[in-house]
C-alpha cells in the first residue's frame, strides 16, 4: 500500500518519480502528476491541476469508476488497459493500478493512479496473433501441420492441420504409439521409426521424409515429414517437426512421369529420328531412330553435343545457319530434302523438318528436328527410273525390230511371190531352172535374215547372262590370234596396248565378238592408199572400264550417218562384204551389259569406238 504524507515539499519528489503517476482527489479531479505523466498527456510542462480525471480521459472505461470507489473505500482492484493518444499524437497502450492516498492521519482523501506502458507488449502480442493467424492459414494453404513431443512427459501434440491430415477429429489425443500405426506397414513403418530412434537416442534430425500413411478413413495418402531434437540444459528435451500432406503432388508427379512415359515411347518408336535442340544447336533430346543413324549406344553420349561434333563441317554449318533461320524468321521447314554424311562417311537421303520452340513469350528457345530416312524409297525411284529408261529403250527397240522385221520379211515375201509368179507363168525350161536358183539364193538370204532377228532377239530377251571379271589384254591376244590370216591378208597392223593385268566385267561370248566385230570392221573399212593400222588401249575412268579400237581407215561422215550408225542393215561405204549388222548386234550386247559406246571419226582420217564396260553390274 502507498502513503504519501500531504506537504508542499513532496511535490518535487513527486514530479521525479519515473513511473507516469497521478494524484487524484476523492471527486476525481487530478491534483498532481509526475513529469512522466505531463511529458505524455500535456503540451506544457505545466500541468493544468484542476481537471478532472473522467473530463481528460472521456474515453475511460465508465466500470472504472466503481473500481476507482471501490478504492476510495480502501478497496483497490486492478483496471485494466487503457488505449491513449500522446500528445504527439502516437497511440500508447496503459495498465491502470490505483491505491489509495491517505493523509497523516491515515484518511483515504484520494486515489494515487499509476500507468505501466504496455504498448511493445501489447504490439508483439497483435504481431505475435497476426503470425499465428498466417501460420495457420499458410498450414491450410500448404497442408503443412506441426507436431511437438515431450520425451520427459511422453506427451504428443498435433496441430489442427496435422490433425486433417490424419483424418482425426479436433479433440484426438495422439501418442507415439498411435502415430506410428498410421504410417502403412513395411517401408514407411520402418523408415519413421528408425528416423524417430536416432533423433531421440543419437540427437540426429530427419527432413523430407516421403512416406505413405493411412488415414484414419482407411484412404492411404502420400506425406512429408521432418523433424529434429531440442535441448533443456544440454540435454534432449523432446521433438518438434513438420507434416505435410503432399499427395495430390505425389498423384501429379506420377501423372507427368507417366505422361512423359508415354511420350518417351511414342517418340522412340515412330519411324523418324527426332530431336531437340537449344539456341546453341545443341540435342538436348533424341530418339531411338536418331540414336542409332548417329551410331551411338547411349542418348547420353550424344546429348549436349552439336551438329559440329556429329557431321562434317559443311553439313553442320548449313545446319547451324538453318537453325539460326528458323529461331529468328519463326517459319518452320517442312519436308525439305536433305543429305547428310556422318563421320564414317555414309550418306543418308532425309525429308527433314524443323520447327521452333517458342515461350511464353513468343520468342524461340530452340527447335524440333524431324527428319524421314528416305534413303531407301531414293533408291527404288533410281531403280524404278532405271527401270523405265529401261522400258523406253527396249520400246524403242521393239518398234524398230518390228519396223525391221516387217520391212525384211515383207521384202523377201515380195521377192518370193515376184518369183514364183514368174515360175508359174514361164514355159521355158532353162528360165525356170534360173528362176528356182534365184528361189534358192532368195532363201538362203530369208534365212540369213531369220537367223540375224532370231540373234538380236536372243541378245535383248536373255535375262540369265552371266557377267565375269576378264582379262582384257588375253582375250584380245586371242582375237589376234584368231584373225592373224584375216590381218595379214590386208596388211594390217594390230596394235595391242592394254594393260596385262587390265580386267573388265563382261559376258566371255559377248565380249569375244565386240573385239572381233570392231576389229573386222576396222579392216574391212581400211583405206586403200595406206597400211591399216589397228590399235587396242584400255583405262579405268569412273564407274567404267574403258576399251579403245582406233583405226586409220576410211572414217564415216558422222553428221551424215551418226544417228544411223547402230542400226540394223545399215552400211556407210559401198563395200561387198558389209551386210550391216555386225554393229547392230554388238551394240545390243553393249547395252545388255548396261554398257555405252561412243565413236570419234573422220573421213579420211580413221575411226576410234570406245566401248564402255559397266563395274557395277
Amino acid at each position: 500500500m502507498i502513503k504519501v504524507p500531504l506537504k508542499s515539499d513532496t511535490s518535487y519528489i513527486i514530479r521525479q518519480l519515473p513511473t507516469p503517476t497521478a494524484f487524484v482527489d476523492s471527486n476525481y479531479d487530478i491534483v498532481q502528476t509526475s513529469d512522466t505523466w505531463s511529458s505524455i498527456f500535456d503540451e506544457n510542462d505545466d500541468y493544468v491541476s484542476s481537471k478532472n480525471l473522467f473530463n481528460v480521459f472521456p474515453n475511460l472505461n465508465h466500470k472504472w469508476k466503481l473500481v476507482l470507489d471501490n478504492c476510495l473505500n480502501g478497496n483497490p482492484q486492478p483496471m485494466g488497459i487503457h488505449q491513449i493518444t500522446d500528445s504527439k499524437g502516437k497511440e500508447l497502450c496503459f495498465e491502470w493500478t490505483n491505491a489509495p492516498w491517505y493523509d497523516t492521519h491515515e484518511n483515504i482523501i484520494g486515489i494515487i493512479i499509476q500507468l505501466s506502458n504496455i504498448t511493445d507488449a501489447v504490439n508483439n502480442e497483435i504481431e505475435l496473433n497476426k503470425k499465428d493467424l498466417l501460420l495457420q492459414q499458410q498450414a491450410e494453404i500448404t497442408k503443412i501441420g506441426r507436431w511437438e513431443y515431450n520425451i520427459f512427459d511422453n506427451q504428443l501434440l498435433w496441430c489442427s492441420t496435422t490433425k486433417d491430415i490424419h483424418g482425426v477429429p479436433s479433440d484426438f489425443t495422439p501418442s507415439v504409439e498411435n502415430a506410428l500405426l498410421y504410417y502403412k506397414e513395411g517401408h514407411s513403418r520402418n523408415t519413421i521409426s528408425m528416423a524417430l530412434f536416432e533423433a531421440q537416442n543419437k540427437g540426429k534430425s530427419w527432413s523430407n521424409l516421403k512416406l505413405q500413411i493411412t488415414t484414419a478413413n482407411n484412404q492411404e495418402k502420400w506425406v512429408m515429414t521432418s523433424g529434429k531434437p531440442i535441448y533443456n540444459k544440454g540435454k534432449i528435451a523432446g521433438l518438434i517437426g513438420t507434416f505435410q500432406d503432399i499427395d495430390d503432388q505425389v498423384e501429379a508427379n506420377n501423372k507427368t512421369i507417366n505422361n512423359e512415359k508415354l511420350l518417351r515411347t511414342l517418340i522412340d518408336n515412330l519411324p523418324v529420328n527426332v530431336y531437340i535442340k537449344d539456341t546453341e544447336s545443341r540435342k538436348v533430346l533424341i530418339n531411338k531412330a536418331e540414336c542409332e543413324y548417329i551410331g551411338a549406344n547411349d542418348p547420353n553420349e550424344i546429348i549436349g553435343k552439336n551438329d559440329f561434333d556429329l557431321y562434317s563441317f559443311d553439313d553442320a554449318l548449313k545446319s547451324r545457319e538453318e537453325d539460326l533461320r528458323v529461331m529468328k524468321t519463326l517459319r518452320p521447314v517442312i519436308g525439305k530434302e536433305t543429305i547428310k554424311t556422318n563421320f564414317n562417311g555414309k550418306e543418308t537421303s532425309f525429308l527433314s523438318s524443323k520447327i521452333p520452340l517458342l515461350n511464353n513469350k513468343g520468342v524461340a528457345y530452340g527447335i524440333v528436328g524431324i527428319s524421314l530416312d528416305i534413303t531407301a524409297l531414293k533408291e527404288k525411284e533410281k531403280e524404278l527410273r532405271n527401270i523405265i529408261n529401261i522400258a523406253s529403250v527396249q520400246n524403242k527397240k521393239l518398234l524398230n525390230f518390228a519396223h525391221i522385221v516387217s520391212h525384211n520379211l515383207r521384202s523377201h515375201s515380195a521377192n518370193f511371190s515376184m518369183l514364183l509368179n514368174f515360175l508359174e507363168s514361164e514355159k521355158d525350161e532353162d528360165e525356170k531352172s534360173k528362176i528356182m536358183e534365184m528361189l534358192t539364193t532368195a532363201s538362203n538370204s530369208l534365212l540369213e535374215t531369220l537367223d540375224n532377228l532370231n540373234e538380236v532377239v536372243s541378245i535383248n530377251t536373255n535375262t540369265n547372262i552371266e557377267i565375269k571379271e576378264i582379262n582384257l589384254n588375253e582375250k584380245a591376244t586371242i582375237a589376234n590370234n584368231n584373225l592373224s590370216a584375216f590381218l595379214s591378208n590386208h596388211n594390217t597392223i594390230l596394235e595391242n596396248n592394254i594393260p596385262k593385268n587390265f580386267n573388265v566385267k563382261s559376258v566371255p561370248t559377248y565380249l569375244e565378238n565386240i573385239l572381233t566385230n570392231f576389229i573386222t570392221n576396222a579392216v574391212k573399212y581400211r583405206d586403200s592408199k595406206k597400211d591399216s593400222h589397228v590399235i587396242l588401249s584400255a583405262e579405268k575412268k569412273g564407274d567404267y572400264s574403258i576399251l579403245t579400237i582406233a583405226d586409220n581407215g576410211l572414217g564415216i561422215d558422222l553428221k551424215k550417218y551418226g544417228k544411223k550408225l547402230f542400226g540394223m542393215y545399215k552400211t556407210f561405204h559401198d563395200h561387198k562384204d558389209a551386210r550391216g549388222i555386225g554393229l547392230y548386234l554388238t551394240k545390243n550386247q553393249i547395252d545388255a551389259m548396261n554398257g555405252k559406246v561412243e565413236v570419234k571419226s573422220k573421213v579420211g582420217k580413221g575411226t576410234e569406238f570406245k566401248i564402255f564396260f559397266n563395274e557395277k553390274n
